[in-house]
């Protein structure tokens, strides 16, 4: 039988439910990547939240951050804990949207559109390396650009000199690889500097990419254990984090379960009319299935 043509196929479901007051979408990651390169070609700007426990935990500590989260696109769950969730929610279709993962999918399905990529985080090393062996492994994907800021706070002219250097690359989709939060933090302050309709935040996607840092084995990571392998892997920099994230969500999380504590939306607790559409409208899927995102690379 046949595969079906982008018109037959169906449309891709979506939803979003409550995780500790952060608004987390339920997609499969290849509507996920339908719904992003939507936004892109309609022109609408916004950004999208990759996110798991550290990401909901650190929205606790900072309401701000939560808002930034409630406010995007697109928030996706990039940790297992957080798609249990939404299964347990109604969503039992909604699957992990993994932050190296979303961009092979949307790289993968953004070839030949015309569509510009700019790298933004890392160091120029890491970001030469990062590009040469995805344009390896997507030969007619179009990269426009890349910047690494300085491992320090920038000023509001650097800020400003750097919009414009993206700006002028005419790029569709400017990828954020630095750590959570401060990628999204990044994102919400430039996002009315930059012209690109879309931003997302990756965290250590380009070093994965790169070919620098190891994944976790894909049985770790569907067990929700991914943060025990990185934790193995980098014990002196993530003990701490892991020390104080894993209780605490596993605490706050079961007091929302139960019911005994309610955690409200961060920010605006009722989307406007877009955001509203943007979450709970069935996307309709306008391209063929990505190729296998999951091969050796270069």
């Amino acid at each position: 039988m046949p595969a079906p043509t982008p018109a037959e196929l169906p449309p891709a479901p979506t939803g979003s439910t409550n995780v500790l007051g952060v608004r987390v979408a339920a997609l499969t990651l290849r509507g996920a990547a339908q719904r992003i390169l939507a936004e892109v070609r309609a022109r609408r700007k916004g950004h999208v939240c990759v996110t798991g426990v550290h990401g909901v935990i650190e929205c606790r500590a900072d309401p701000d951050l939560g808002a930034i989260h409630n406010r995007a696109v697109l928030t996706v769950p990039d940790g297992m804990p957080l798609v249990w969730a939404l299964h347990r929610d109604g969503f039992p279709w909604a699957e992990r949207i993994y932050g190296p993962d979303l961009m092979l999918a949307v790289l993968d399905q953004s070839q030949g559109t015309g569509i510009g990529h700019y790298l933004y985080g890392t160091t120029p090393e890491v970001l030469s390396r990062l590009e040469r062996r995805l344009q390896q492994r997507f030969p007619r994907l179009r990269f426009v650009g890349s910047y690494s800021p300085p491992f320090r706070a920038l000023t509001d002219a650097e800020e400003d000199a750097i919009a414009a250097r993206i700006n002028a690359s005419g790029a569709g989709i400017v990828w954020v690889g630095l750590s959570t939060p401060k990628q999204e933090r990044w994102m919400a302050r430039m996002r009315d500097r930059l012209d690109a309709p879309i931003l997302i935040g990756v965290g250590a996607a380009f070093d994965f990419h790169a070919g620098l840092k190891p994944q976790a084995p894909p049985r770790l990571q569907r067990a929700g254990l991914e943060w025990a392998f990185r934790l193995a892997t980098e014990p002196r920099r993530l003990w701490r984090r892991y020390a104080r994230i894993v209780p605490s969500f596993l605490a706050l999380h079961a007091l929302q379960r139960s019911g005994w504590r309610s955690f409200p939306f961060h920010g605006d607790a009722s989307p406007s009319p877009t955001q509203q559409e943007r979450t709970m409208t069935p996307i309709e899927l306008t391209t063929p299935p990505p190729s296998d995102l999951r091969g050796s690379g270069s």
